[in-house]
Order: C-alpha cells, then sequence, then structure tokens
C-alpha cells in the first residue's frame, strides 16, 4: 500500500481543471516562438543539403569547385570534413551524417553548403558535380524477405504450442494483408540553429523531442564532450515521433559548418526535402493462419509481421518489439506463435511515430478477428468479446506480462449501451438492403496500449524547480512541448504541490544545461515521468518551507498547509510570498532538484519476456460510414468514444489529445498514402499528392466520454497517459469501412481491403465483391 501523502498536501482544483495550453494565446495570436522565429545572430549563414537521387549506388566523383565559387557561398561539407564521428545512428552505428561511397537511399545526404541567404545555399547545391552508379535497389517488404534483407535479426516469440492448436481446431483460416507507413507532416518542419561559443562551446536551438540525443550527437560529430554543447528547445510545431532521433542529421550539419566558419547557421528544410529525406511510420505485411471454434474464439494463430525499415536500424527493433506487444490489444491467445521480420530496403529509415508500432500489431490481430467474424457470419463485436482477456484467469500476455488492471470488459460494455451499438446495427443493415448506391458500415474496436519505454533506462526524469522571493516559480523538465499540452499538465502539478495560483508558475525551455541526461519526450509518458519529478522538487521545496514555518510559528510541519497562495499554521495565515521572502532572509535553500525512475518495470531484451509496460491505458471507439460504391469515396460520419484517461490532470487537454489521436489515425488508416516508384523515390512528398485528414474529415458527431476510474498505479495525481492510445481508435473507422464493403454483398464474403483505404482500394474491394456475388 502507498504511504499516504502529508497531511499538509493542498486538494486545491488546480488539478483537473480543464486548463488552456499555456501558449493558446500565442498560438492564435500568432506570437509563439518556434526556432526559425528566433532573432538571427549577425552573420548569420544558411545551410542547404545535396542529396542523392538514387536509391542505391556506388559516388564516383563529387565535385564542389562550382560550389564553393556560387555567389554567396561560405563553406561546403562533406563526409570527409566532419571531424567526430559520421554517424547518428541511436542505436546501431549504421546512419551516416553524409554518404562516403554508397548512397542507400534517394534523398540520403551527400554534402551541405552554407551560404550568405536560403536560396544562394540551395542554388549552389545544384552546381555540384556528382556521379553516382546506381546499385540495384530493394524497394519493397517482399523483395526484401526474397533477399533476406533485415537491418536486425528475426525475432519470434510463442506460447503454447501454435502448430497443434491449428491442426486441432474446428475452424481454420489462413489470411494476407498490409497496412501503410505515414508521414509526420508536423507543421514545423526539420530545423537547426547553431551558434558557437567560446572555448568550441555550441548551442544549438533546434526542433526536437530528445534534446539530449541532439546533445550527444552533435558532440560526437564535433569530437567534443557533452559539456561543450547546449541544446535548447521551447516548442515544437509537431513531432508525432519525427522529431525523436531524426533531428540529428540537421543539427550535425548545422554545429559542423558552424564550427568550419566560426558563424552561425540554421538549416531549414522544406517540405519536400522533409519528406524524402525523414523517416516515417513503418509500413507492415501481415500473413496469418488461426484456428478458432464456432464462437469465434480463437484456439491456435501463427502470425507474421514484416515491416519496411528503410536502409539503417534507427528505432525500428523497439518499434517493431512494441508491434509485438500489441499484437494481442485486449485479446487473450492461449496457444501463439509470432513472428517479426525487419526488413531492410533502400528507402529512408522509418522511426518512431505516434504509437511506436503499437497501432500496426493492433491492426492486425482486429483484421485477423475481422475475417474470423465475417467468415462465421456473426457480429464482430461478439467475436471481440468472446476473445477478451480476463481478470483472475486468462489475463497473461504472450511476452509473459500480467495484465493486472483490465478494464477493456466494463468499458466495451458502457460503450456498446451509450453509443446505442446494437440499435445503430440494425438501423444501418436496414438502410444497405433500400440503398443501392450509399452503403453504410459501423464497427466497435478496444484498445489496449501499454504505457513505459520498451528501452527500460528511458523510464526516467529530472527537474529543476526554483522560488524566487518574490514567490514566483520557475519550472524546467526534461520533457519537450510539442503541442500536446505537456508543458500546462506539469505547471499544474508544480502549482497544486505548493499550493500557488497556476499564474505564479512559469516553465522554461526543455535545456540541457539545465536538467541533464533526459529522456526523449516519447511514449506517451511525458506527464507521466515529467510530472513525478517536478513534484518531487517542489515537495522538497514544500517540506523546507513547512518546516520553516512550523519553527517559526511553534507548530507541527504536519499542521502547516499550502493553499491559494496562504501558508497556514494552525489559527495563523501568511501569504505564500511573504513566507518565501521570509525564508531567504533566514537563508532556507529555494531551490530543488527533483528525479523519478518509472517502478515495476523489467524487460529481457533477448527473450522479449518481462513486464515492459507499467500500465496500460483503456479505450473503444463505435464508428459509422458510408461509402459510395460508384466512386469509392467515402466519409466519417459518427464517432463515439469511452476512453481511459485515469484521473484526468486537464481534461481540455486530454479530450484534444483524444480528438486528434483519433483523426491522425483515420488518416493512416484510409488518406495517407506513401508511394516509392521502382526506383525507390519518394512520389507523394507534398501536400498536393499526400493527403492528412483536416477539419473536413472529422465525423459530424464525435462525442468523447472519460471513463473516470483513476488510475490502479500510483502514476501523478492517479492519471494516465494519453498522446498514442487514442490514435487506434480510429481502427473502428477503418472496420467500419469493411463493414459497408460487404454489405454490398450482403454480408457473405470477407471483403479484401489493406490501408490505407483509399477511394481508389474501396473501389477495387466493392468491384472484387460484385464479381464474386455475379
Amino acid at each position: 500500500m502507498n504511504a499516504p501523502h502529508p497531511p499538509w498536501d493542498s486538494t486545491a482544483t488546480v488539478i483537473g481543471t480543464a486548463t488552456p495550453h499555456d501558449s493558446a494565446t500565442l498560438h492564435v495570436a500568432g506570437e509563439a516562438a518556434y526556432t526559425d522565429d528566433l532573432p538571427e545572430p549577425r552573420g548569420l549563414l544558411h545551410a542547404a543539403i545535396g542529396v542523392s537521387p538514387h536509391a542505391h549506388g556506388t559516388i564516383e566523383r563529387l565535385t564542389l569547385d562550382a560550389v564553393l565559387r556560387a555567389p554567396g557561398v561560405a563553406a561546403v561539407l562533406t563526409a570527409a570534413d566532419i571531424p567526430g564521428v559520421n554517424d547518428i545512428g541511436p542505436i546501431q552505428r549504421d546512419d551516416p551524417i553524409l554518404a562516403e561511397r554508397i548512397v542507400e537511399f534517394a534523398g540520403q545526404p551527400v554534402f551541405a553548403v552554407a551560404a550568405a541567404s536560403v536560396n544562394a545555399a540551395r542554388r549552389a547545391v545544384k552546381l555540384a558535380d556528382l556521379v553516382i552508379t546506381p546499385l540495384p535497389a530493394i524497394v519493397t517488404i517482399d523483395d526484401a524477405l526474397a533477399a533476406q534483407s533485415y537491418v536486425l535479426p528475426p525475432v519470434h516469440v510463442t506460447r503454447g504450442d501454435a502448430a497443434a492448436a491449428l491442426d486441432a481446431a474446428p475452424r481454420r483460416l489462413r489470411g494476407r494483408f498490409e497496412c501503410g507507413g505515414q508521414d509526420h507532416f508536423y507543421l514545423e518542419g526539420q530545423i537547426a540553429l547553431a551558434i558557437p561559443r567560446e572555448r568550441g562551446g555550441m548551442q544549438i536551438y533546434t526542433s526536437t523531442q530528445h534534446p539530449g540525443e541532439v546533445q550527444h550527437m552533435v558532440a560526437r560529430a564535433l569530437g567534443v564532450a557533452e559539456h561543450d554543447v547546449v541544446v535548447e528547445c521551447r516548442r515544437m510545431g509537431g513531432g508525432f515521433g519525427g522529431k525523436e532521433t531524426q533531428m540529428s542529421l540537421f543539427a550535425c550539419i548545422a554545429a559542423i559548418l558552424a564550427r568550419r566558419t566560426g558563424q552561425a547557421v540554421k538549416l531549414r528544410l522544406d517540405r519536400d526535402d522533409d519528406m524524402r529525406s525523414t523517416g516515417k511510420r513503418h509500413a507492415f505485411q501481415y500473413r496469418y493462419d488461426v484456428g478458432f471454434d464456432d464462437a469465434g474464439r480463437i484456439l491456435g494463430l501463427d502470425v507474421t509481421l514484416a515491416s519496411r525499415c528503410g536502409f539503417s536500424a534507427d528505432l525500428s527493433g523497439p518499434v517493431n518489439d512494441r508491434a509485438v506487444f500489441h499484437l494481442d490489444n485486449c485479446y487473450w491467445l492461449p496457444h501463439v506463435a509470432i513472428h517479426s521480420y525487419r526488413c531492410k530496403t533502400n528507402t529512408v529509415s522509418d522511426t518512431a511515430f505516434r504509437g511506436f508500432g503499437g497501432p500496426q500489431g493492433m491492426f492486425a490481430i482486429e483484421m485477423i478477428i475481422d475475417d474470423i467474424a465475417r467468415t462465421l457470419g456473426i457480429d464482430a463485436l461478439d467475436v471481440r468479446k468472446v476473445n477478451l482477456y480476463g481478470t483472475q484467469e486468462r489475463n497473461v500476455a504472450p511476452y509473459g506480462m500480467t495484465v493486472e488492471d483490465n478494464i477493456a470488459p466494463e468499458l466495451i460494455a458502457d460503450l456498446e449501451l451509450r453509443a446505442r451499438y446494437r440499435e445503430r446495427r440494425a438501423a444501418v443493415a436496414a438502410w444497405n438492403r433500400d440503398s443501392p448506391i450509399i452503403k453504410r458500415g459501423i464497427a466497435l474496436t478496444p484498445v489496449k496500449f501499454g504505457i513505459s519505454f520498451t528501452a527500460t533506462h528511458y523510464n526516467q526524469a529530472g527537474a529543476l524547480v526554483h522560488v524566487y522571493k518574490d514567490g514566483t516559480v520557475l519550472l524546467n523538465h526534461g520533457g519537450t512541448e510539442m503541442g500536446q499540452g505537456l508543458f500546462i499538465k506539469v505547471q499544474q502539478v508544480v502549482a497544486q504541490e505548493l499550493g500557488v495560483p497556476l499564474a505564479a508558475v512559469r516553465v522554461s525551455a526543455s535545456d540541457t544545461s539545465k536538467v541533464p541526461n533526459a529522456s526523449p519526450t516519447a511514449a506517451s509518458s511525458g506527464s507521466d515521468i515529467n510530472g513525478m519529478a517536478a513534484r518531487a522538487a517542489a515537495r522538497t521545496l514544500r517540506e523546507r518551507l513547512a518546516d520553516f514555518a512550523a519553527r517559526r510559528a511553534g507548530c507541527a510541519p504536519g499542521d502547516v498547509r499550502f493553499e491559494g497562495g496562504v501558508v497556514r499554521t494552525g489559527n495563523e495565515r501568511i501569504a505564500f510570498t511573504e513566507l518565501v521572502d521570509a525564508a531567504y532572509h533566514a537563508r532556507i535553500p529555494l531551490s530543488a532538484t527533483g528525479f523519478y525512475a518509472t517502478p515495476k518495470i523489467h524487460y529481457d531484451r533477448t527473450t522479449l519476456t518481462g513486464r515492459p509496460f507499467f500500465y496500460f491505458a483503456y479505450g473503444a471507439a463505435v464508428s459509422e460510414v458510408a461509402i459510395d460504391t460508384l466512386t469509392g469515396e467515402h466519409r466519417l460520419t459518427a464517432v463515439d468514444i469511452v476512453h481511459d484517461v485515469g484521473a484526468s490532470l486537464n481534461p481540455a487537454i486530454d479530450r484534444g489529445q483524444i480528438e486528434g489521436g483519433f483523426l491522425q489515425g483515420w488518416g493512416w488508416l484510409t488518406t495517407e498514402e506513401l508511394y516509392f516508384d521502382a526506383d525507390g523515390r519518394l512520389a507523394t512528398h507534398a501536400p498536393s499528392t499526400y493527403k492528412i485528414p483536416t477539419a473536413h474529415d472529422a465525423p459530424w458527431r464525435f462525442d468523447i466520454t472519460f471513463y473516470g476510474e483513476p488510475n490502479r498505479e500510483d502514476t501523478i495525481h492517479r492519471s494516465k497517459a494519453v498522446g498514442e492510445p487514442p490514435l487506434m481508435l480510429a481502427l473502428s473507422g477503418f472496420h467500419a469501412l469493411r463493414d459497408a464493403i460487404a454489405s454490398v454483398a450482403d454480408y457473405r464474403f470477407v471483403p479484401v481491403l489493406s490501408a490505407p483505404a483509399t477511394p481508389e482500394r474501396v473501389l477495387a474491394s466493392v468491384s472484387a465483391l460484385r464479381e464474386r456475388t455475379r
């Protein structure tokens, strides 16, 4: 049992209030400063990158004489000019800053230029004499599997005897399908500003989810110590995982050019270059063999997941591990064999993306369950319910973790009634009987998402809190703000702990010189770990002030209460500002650090077994769609969600994350198509050809309800992570599309549909079903 909080722990309503995002007014007024908005130092140079036009080849000649002679050019950079290590691989050393002899994807940086203006640098790049002899390129997952081309060894996770269970099952089904990748399409592209400092120091301003990673990579590339590099990021214009590792390349190039020239250098990619040269969500291909009974209960499953990882490992290991961990979603799989292949292709290295492999794992099991249900001719919701994890038995995941906090059955039942699922399904079927052109579909799918970094050492955070003589508070922590609302949540935590108004606390930019060795803001853990670290620092200060106040008042520290900017000592009241001023004059330290390490987790990377997650976040969604069977166009008409946020720190922020996450998932599953041509070139590298969802794509009715049960684990104020889990709720929309397509053949056949379900793919699926009914 957890120790109770001290009696002076405030219960004021800072926590749990729907407080606006800390930068909301700045955003709408256009006053929020991003990296490109910072004042430019005198003599600033602008960088541009020369890239390979080929997916695979040998560099035969690289001559930059004409580039150097171009107007405004101050310096050029090749791999030979890098003073330190030519590598930015976060785990494996297989990802060069600049290609040396071999190029491995179209868009790979080969050289860089620094010039007096952006246009001068970009024009100069085109003058390079770069000759590359093409080599055979592996572009598709099928090609990689055939060549046994992998960035990392395959991984196999088994439980029970899947082969025997399949042979003994009364029913058996095989299938193959795929889901595409996804570009992060953050509004603010990749950018870095490098400013040389005295004695070999380097200041980096960049848009990054992981300042510590940038610090480490820049120091390594420059051949200097990490204390010589300071990285700062106040906010990002979106990240979604695309700035967890990918930004290191651009920060390193800017820093090396700044070192060579002795001048500040800014490197900002335009949208086309950003999309060509940065990683995406991993595309996956699946094959399955499943055995089940007449109720749809899964008895045995053999499933293969193969992902396109690109030319280097980047984060493909942990991404694919998480896909394996989430293949079960909410379902008990008694006999299962999971095979994971991490394919090396001559494409840009795919990387972290919101969900980090979890969506691709859940996509597999939800497709398998839907195929089972349509084969049996029963409602997919009933098949889902019969396969759910139990609470006292049937509650161990294939990787050995006991699911201790299973609320999926109750949450699904709540949504089923709240959304009138059965009534609406009957109405949809009735509509489809009378409507030959417009068909409707409906589906309910759940989510169980594990919260923690699977890289266990990342599950730690630090914070620094100062209290000034006037009673105001400055907070710095290791998390980064990318629009998700982390800063306001941690600000609320500190205000609550010190019993001061929210306005008394200011959050400063993420800065490696303030909090060292910080973990990336990723894995939905930002509020969990940084909130706890900040509370620890604030609590240290509060305890010091309580001891001081108690000595002055002649009472016990436990009798001192902090609330609403007032400190109560028995029957006496004193303003927090007054107490702080007195503490300063009494030489009480008014600065403290805090640290937090997530408890209970352990994980054997060699066997993929253990407890990789502190807890699970749950949710479920009912989606309803309409499709035009003549064109394949479709519309999301209604969405009902019940989502498990624990005891919400900030309901407004959490609701925004659920809405945004769902729509980003809907884009991944329907509109966002990455197309690589046969030569490995990305053809969809601009908003003219790559379609992210807009406000127009939001459902006509969008109802969100919080489940409302506090987290059973001791998280910050018993809240739960909410950044990634809602994205997977969009699977309900994808299966609603399948349901609408299936109605074309009166639900007699299983529709063939992979993601993204573009209008072309929907129309092809409709046409294929019509052919089968002739």
